[in-house]
């Protein structure tokens, strides 16, 4: 029996590894506002990932008045442009 429970326990700790946006402070709408404000245009793409420190990030990708494509990443956790 402890078998089973220990399988479950890990089972439900990877699950609680792998889905860390379902507590992040900063949603998609959010994302959004805070990139608008560092590059102002047209939002082209917002996706949730994964930043190489293994933080949960959002990139927003946004094409500027002045035509250039920019991607800004936003700590999803703290808001913070990276």
């Amino acid at each position: 029996m402890p078998r089973i429970t220990l399988s479950s326990f890990a089972l439900v700790l990877g699950l609680l590894f792998l889905m860390p946006a379902a507590w992040a402070g900063v949603d998609r709408d959010q994302a959004v506002s805070l990139a608008q404000r560092v590059a102002s245009g047209r939002v082209l793409a917002v996706e949730r990932g994964l930043h190489v420190d293994n933080t949960v990030v959002w990139r927003v990708t946004v094409l500027t008045a002045q035509g250039e494509i920019r991607k800004i990443v936003i700590d999803a956790d703290t808001g913070r442009t990276r």
